[in-house]
C-alpha cells in the first residue's frame, strides 16, 4: 500500500539531444517529482540486435533515481516491437480484417504469434533480472494501453474456433444460438467454420470482438505471472488502460475488458487525456476516474496525462493544478504526465511535455513544482480518498459491441452518435449536477450498495442480469433505464416477446415500434420539465400499462405518444427513457426524479464542481472546484474546516469564493477553533 501521493512523469534519457541526466533529475527533484516511469517505449534499444541486450543507459537512470530519492515504475516493452523481430517474423504484424499491417507504427502486431511470445518473453525475463535488485523500483506496468490489433490470422480464427467449442457443445447449438440459417449460414461440421472477416452475422462477429477482447486478459494475465517470479512483495504491478480515443479520452474502450484484465492487477491505473483552456471542463477526469476507480474498487494510478500535451492543449495559468487536483478528489493517489520532456523528433514531436523542446524551467514546470510541494505537504490528508456514492452507471462492451452492429441510424448510414456518445450523455449530466457516480461492468449482479441503478443502451443483457435488476427494483432499488435497454441476449439474438425484454412489469410498459425521430420534440405537464425538447436519433413509441407519463411526444402523427415514463414497483421506481434528447433536458429530468428518491442534489451546478470522500485519518474531505473563466461563489452546506491549501479555518456555511480556474480543499473539523 501506498504511503505517499505520487506525482511525477514518463521519462525517456534515450530520447534526449543531448546528455542531461544529471540536471533532469535535479529538476524533478526541485518540482517536487518522486516517481519516473521507463523502459516500456524502448524495446530496440534493451535488444538492439536479435539476443544482444545492453542495459546500460536503465542502469544510469536507476542509479540516478536512487541517489535522488526517485521512485520508479518499470514498464515491460512489449508493446513496440523492434525492427529486427518484424523482419524475423514477417507474419508478426497483425492480419487484420483491412490486410496485413506494415512495420513502423507500434501496437500492429499479433499477439497470439509464438515467436513474439517467445521474444517479449525473454526481453521481459531480461529486463527483470537486471532491474530486480534496485530499491527504488516500487512497482511494474504489464505492457501500455493494450489492446487486440484487431488480429484475425489463421491461427487467431483457429484459437476462435476453439473458443467457441468450449461455450457450445454442437455445431447444431451454435447454429440456433447464432441464427445461423439466415442466408444458409448454417454449420455442418466446426471446420466449416468461415473467416470471420466476411460474416454478415452480428453474433458470429460480436462474439470474435469478445474473443479478441479475451486474447488481451490473457496477455496480461501472462505478463504478471513472469513478472511474479522477480517482483517483491511490496512492489505493485499495475496496467495503464486508455479509453476510446477521439483526439483525447472520451470512452469506454471497446476492444479490452478491463474490469476482467484489472483481476491480473494489483493496483488499476489508467490514461486520461482532454482538452484544456477554455475547453478544459473536468468531465474526462470524473469520467474516467469512475472507470478506474471501479476496476478493483479502490484507488487508482493515473500513470499518464498531460502537462502541455497536444497542440491547442496548453494549459491557462492555474488549470495544471485544477487538473491534478481533481484526479485526487476522483480517488488517485497517483499523477504522472506523459511526459517530462518534449520530443525532438517522430510523430509525437508536438505532443508536449512538462519542459518544452529548450529544456527550460519555464511556466508550465513553474506550476507543476507548486504541485509537487502541495501533494507532499497534504499527503496524509488527500491520499487514499475512499468514496461512497449513492449512483451507480452500468457499462458493457457486449452492448457497445452490439450498437455498433445496430446503431441508430439507417442502414449504410454513418452513425452520428455510438455507445460511447450515450453513456457520456448520461454520466455527463450526473457530473455536471454534482452527483457522484461509481461505474460498474455488466457482469455485477448485486446492486443492494446504490439508490439508483442506470443502465445507458444495456443493448445485449443476458437473463440472469435483467432478472438481478428487477430484484433490485422490486426490493427498494431504483432503476434508470434507456432506449435500447434488454433488446437482446449475450450473443444479440434479439428477444422474442415485447420490449424491454423481461423489464415490462418492472417498467410498467412495452413496446414494439420505433422509429428515426424527424421534426419531433417533447412536451410534458410537470412544471418542474422543459417541453419543446428536441428528439434526436431513436424513438421507440412507448404503450404505458401502470408507468406514469413524463413526457410525450409532439408531432403531427406521433403526437401524445408516450416517450419517457416514471413507473413503481415492488418498493422501488423505473425511469425509462424511450428517446434521445437534449442534455439539459436530462439535466432537469434528473433534477425532478433523484431527490423523489432521496438522493439530493448539493445545489452547486457546473462549472463549479464538487467532490467529496473520507480520507485515511477519517476526515470528511470536501473538493470545490471552478471550471470557468469567471469567479464563482459556493453556497453550500459544511461544517467547520480546515482549507488545506491555506490553512485557514472556514466557519460553518460560509460562502466560498474561487477565483477562475481555481479550487478549494476542505477538511471537515467540527471542533476546529
Amino acid at each position: 500500500m501506498l504511503n505517499q501521493l505520487l506525482y511525477g512523469a514518463a521519462y525517456y534519457t534515450e530520447y534526449m539531444p543531448h546528455e542531461r541526466l544529471e540536471q533532469d533529475m535535479s529538476m524533478m527533484k526541485s518540482a517536487g517529482f518522486n516517481l519516473i516511469r521507463i523502459a516500456e517505449s524502448t524495446w530496440s534499444t534493451w535488444e538492439p540486435q536479435d539476443g544482444c541486450f545492453d542495459f546500460t543507459a536503465l542502469h544510469r537512470v536507476l542509479e540516478a533515481a536512487q541517489r535522488y530519492g526517485i521512485s520508479v515504475i518499470i514498464g515491460t516493452p512489449t508493446y513496440a516491437i523492434p525492427p529486427w523481430l518484424a523482419k524475423k517474423y514477417p507474419d508478426v504484424l497483425s492480419n487484420t480484417h483491412t490486410g496485413m499491417c506494415r512495420y513502423g507504427a507500434r501496437q500492429n502486431f499479433d499477439l497470439t504469434h509464438p515467436g513474439y511470445r517467445f521474444h517479449a518473453e525473454r526481453i521481459i525475463r531480461q529486463l527483470m533480472e537486471s532491474v530486480k535488485n534496485y530499491d527504488c523500483i516500487i512497482g511494474f506496468q504489464l505492457d501500455n494501453e493494450t489492446k487486440p490489433y484487431d488480429t484475425c490470422s489463421p491461427r487467431a480464427q483457429n484459437m476462435f474456433k476453439q473458443w467457441l467449442q468450449k461455450r457450445f457443445s454442437t455445431v447444431e447449438e451454435l447454429n440456433r444460438e447464432f441464427g445461423f440459417a439466415y442466408w444458409s449460414n448454417s454449420l455442418g461440421d466446426w471446420d466449416d467454420l468461415p473467416d470471420v472477416r466476411g460474416t454478415i452475422n452480428a453474433s458470429f462477429g460480436a462474439e470474435f470482438q469478445a474473443f479478441q477482447r479475451y486474447l488481451v486478459t490473457e496477455f496480461i494475465d501472462w505478463q504478471r505471472k513472469i513478472i511474479d517470479e522477480y517482483r517483491r512483495p511490496d512492489q505493485f504491478v499495475t496496467h495503464n488502460f486508455d479509453f476510446e480515443w477521439r483526439n483525447f479520452s472520451f470512452g469506454l474502450q471497446p476492444d479490452a475488458d478491463q474490469f476482467e484484465i484489472a483481476k491480473a492487477l494489483t493496483v488499476a491505473g489508467c490514461d486520461i487525456y482532454h482538452k484544456s483552456e477554455d475547453e478544459l471542463t473536468g468531465a474526462e477526469i470524473t469520467f474516467g476516474g469512475a472507470i478506474a476507480r471501479g476496476l478493483k474498487q479502490n484507488n487508482y494510478l493515473v500513470l499518464e496525462t498531460e502537462a502541455q500535451g497536444n497542440f491547442g492543449w496548453i494549459p491557462y495559468p492555474k488549470q495544471l493544478r485544477l487538473q491534478a487536483f481533481s484526479h485526487l478528489a476522483n480517488g488517485a493517489n497517483c499523477v504522472e504526465y506523459w511526459h517530462w520532456h518534449s520530443i525532438h523528433n517522430a510523430i509525437e514531436s508536438y505532443w508536449k511535455g512538462v519542459l518544452s523542446h529548450d529544456f527550460s524551467a519555464g511556466a508550465v514546470y513553474q506550476e507543476a513544482a507548486t504541485i509537487g510541494r502541495d501533494f507532499a505537504r497534504l499527503s496524509d490528508h488527500l491520499i487514499h480518498l475512499k468514496k461512497k456514492n449513492s449512483v451507480a452507471i452500468m457499462v458493457s462492451n457486449r452492448a457497445q459491441t452490439g450498437l455498433q452492429w445496430f446503431p441508430t441510424c439507417q442502414q449504410g448510414e454513418t452513425p452520428e452518435r455510438n455507445y460511447n456518445d450515450y453513456l457520456r450523455w448520461i454520466c455527463d449530466s450526473f457530473y455536471r449536477l454534482n452527483i457522484e457516480y461509481d461505474i460498474i461492468p455488466d457482469t455485477a449482479r448485486d446492486f443492494s450498495d446504490y439508490k439508483l441503478l442506470v443502465l445507458p443502451l444495456l443493448y445485449s443483457a443476458p437473463e440472469d442480469l435483467i432478472s438481478a435488476v428487477n430484484h433490485y427494483v422490486q426490493n427498494g432499488g431504483h432503476l434508470i433505464a434507456t432506449f435500447k435497454t434488454g433488446f437482446s441476449n449475450e450473443h444479440l439474438k434479439i428477444y422474442p416477446d415485447a420490449q424491454p425484454h423481461g423489464l415490462t412489469d418492472c417498467l410498467g410498459l412495452r413496446y414494439d415500434r420505433f422509429t428515426k425521430p424527424k421534426s419531433v420534440t417533447l412536451t410534458s405537464d410537470t412544471d418542474m420539465l422543459p417541453s419543446g425538447i428536441s428528439v434526436f436519433d431513436w424513438m421507440e413509441l412507448l404503450e404505458p400499462t401502470t408507468a406514469e407519463v413524463l413526457y410525450t411526444y409532439s408531432h403531427p402523427i406521433w403526437n401524445a405518444i408516450p416517450a419517457v415514463t416514471l413507473n413503481h414497483y415492488g418498493s422501488g421506481s423505473a425511469v425509462y427513457l424511450g428517446c434521445y434528447f437534449d442534455s439539459n433536458a436530462l439535466d432537469s429530468l434528473l433534477s425532478y426524479f433523484l431527490p423523489k428518491i432521496n438522493i439530493p442534489l448539493p445545489g452547486p451546478v457546473f462549472p463549479l464542481i464538487t467532490k467529496s470522500g473520507t480520507n485515511q485519518l477519517g476526515h470528511q474531505i470536501r473538493y470545490f472546484f471552478n471550471f470557468s473563466n469567471e469567479k464563482q461563489v459556493v453556497s453550500c452546506s459544511h461544517q467547520r474546516a480546515i482549507s488545506l491549501i491555506d490553512g485557514k479555518t472556514i466557519p460553518e456555511d460560509k460562502p466560498l469564493i474561487l477565483d477562475s480556474w481555481d479550487f478549494i480543499i476542505l477538511e471537515e473539523h467540527p471542533d476546529a477553533p
